[in-house]
């Protein structure tokens, strides 16, 4: 290693703490003149080597200015966590360790460190002690896996193996999902050759909720997914009694809780996922709300040998040992360390800070509410949890006004669609977010109401 190497190595570290000091000081969203540094970007590829150093600058340089700052306090956009600064160091030190997390044997420390990591996240969740736990990229990857561990289970009661035989000729097997489930369940369903349209959807009520009395009757050759915490709303399936029904009839309960799972580790809120621990799949997110850097997210099973068995892989050059290795929980053999950083974070919340931190960000969420409905906003779901579905007038000054505050570049969030209405939603998920930071971000919103009151709206 060079003494090149090693400056890049020392100026990425110095950069990337002034990065994380200011951004405070930055604009959430980029503006106009920030955008143009990315221009650098479209130089032709070197003939010859480059500076390692002289490339770090020119990354910060010309990047950083262009970020969106999401791991500040006032990005209200999408359920995007602000990174931990443990957590964040975590990340660092996991790629200084470049270690593969595929078998133990290629990193004892990280097997370890991930196995304690999925306690942890068991005993936070209040879910079965003997469940598998693996951490693929987000949620959206767990809903793959976790539908793909479902598939084989419900088609192994008609002994039937999928992973051997292929969906061809496979018995007939039942798909049912809430009109507002996911985009990425549903794109998960997809891939899995289930088919979009084979599903059978359950209508949802005015709060995204699967209505009970619509359910269809359940077998054992069934797979129900249902929501802990809707994306607009933040609303959770009735659960409690879905879970009595699939348990009754021998069906699969798969619980997509991306960002509400987490409600079960807050004493306040837990409540609102009151039987999700009769489940048999679960899928969160850590770069939601543990705060954790992208990409993290948890895939968690009842039964070990439903994931191990839709996601193991042998060779004659990886050793078999009596621990089922991170390779036969996941799709990925070659992946990133991400459960480092979740033990990080969890170790510097403890359960006491992660409980705070996940209440604190609902409590700001209600702040949210009030401020809008007194400046005459109208409020479209109930604020259970952190989100918050608003207009003003019409979709048309809503969107003039969501675009001028986030012109200012004070707070970011973004445009959404509920019930048929326009709308704005604001997601607050962030560890780094203070009551001034919601003081600043009405203030902003005031502020645009009156500078867009005579704007000619887009329809005009």
């Amino acid at each position: 290693m060079t003494e090149d190497d090693m400056d890049a190595l020392g100026l990425a570290a110095t950069l990337s703490q002034s990065y994380v000091r200011g951004i405070s000081k930055r604009r959430v969203f980029p503006g106009d003149m920030e955008l143009v540094s990315l221009e650098a970007f479209r130089e032709p590829w070197p003939d010859g080597p480059s500076p390692a150093a002289e490339t770090i600058r020119l990354l910060d340089a010309a990047g950083s200015p262009a970020t969106v700052a999401t791991t500040g306090s006032r990005y209200f956009g999408f359920v995007t966590g602000g990174a931990l600064p443990a957590a964040l160091a975590a990340d660092w030190m996991v790629s200084a360790w470049d270690q593969p997390a595929a078998l133990p044997i290629l990193s004892p420390a990280v097997a370890a460190i991930e196995s304690a990591a999925a306690r942890w996240v068991l005993e936070a969740l209040n879910l079965p002690t003997s469940a598998a736990v693996s951490f693929p990229t987000g949620a959206s990857y767990g809903n793959l896996i976790a539908l793909a561990a479902a598939r084989r289970a419900v088609l192994l009661r008609q002994n039937y193996d999928v992973d051997e035989l292929g969906l061809r000729g496979a018995p007939p097997f039942r798909v049912i999902i809430s009109d507002e489930a996911h985009s990425t369940l549903i794109k998960g369903l997809g891939v899995l050759g289930i088919g979009r349209q084979a599903v059978e959807i359950v209508p949802t009520d005015d709060q995204g909720r699967m209505r009970l009395e619509a359910l269809p009757p359940l077998d054992d050759s069934t797979i129900v997914c249902v929501q802990a915490g809707n994306v607009n709303s933040g609303s959770f399936d009735p659960i409690a009694d879905i879970a009595a029904r699939t348990k009754a009839a021998g069906a699969w309960l798969h619980v997509d809780g991306a960002f509400g799972l987490w409600a079960r580790a807050a004493p306040q809120l837990a409540h609102l996922a009151a039987g999700i621990e009769h489940a048999d799949s679960w899928v969160t997110d850590g770069h939601k709300w543990l705060n954790t850097p992208y990409d993290c997210g948890i895939v968690i099973c009842r039964d070990p040998q439903a994931l191990h068995g839709a996601m193991s892989i042998t060779a004659a050059y990886m050793p078999e040992g009596e621990i089922v290795p991170a390779k036969d929980r996941l799709i990925e053999f070659s992946r990133r360390a991400r459960g480092v950083t979740v033990w990080a974070a969890m170790r510097v919340l403890g359960r006491q800070g992660l409980s705070n931190l996940i209440e604190t960000c609902c409590k700001h969420a209600q702040t949210l509410r009030a401020g809008l409905l007194k400046m005459g906003w109208t409020i479209h779901n109930d604020v259970i949890l952190n989100q918050v579905v608003a207009s003003y007038e019409s979709g048309e000054r809503t969107e003039l006004i969501r675009t001028a505050v986030n012109a200012e570049g004070i707070c970011w969030f973004g445009p959404t669609r509920w019930r048929g209405q326009d709308a704005i939603r604001m997601s607050v998920s962030s560890w780094a977010t203070a009551e001034g930071d919601i003081e600043a971000a009405l203030d902003a919103i005031s502020a645009a109401m009156i500078s867009t009151a005579q704007s000619p709206t887009p329809s005009s």
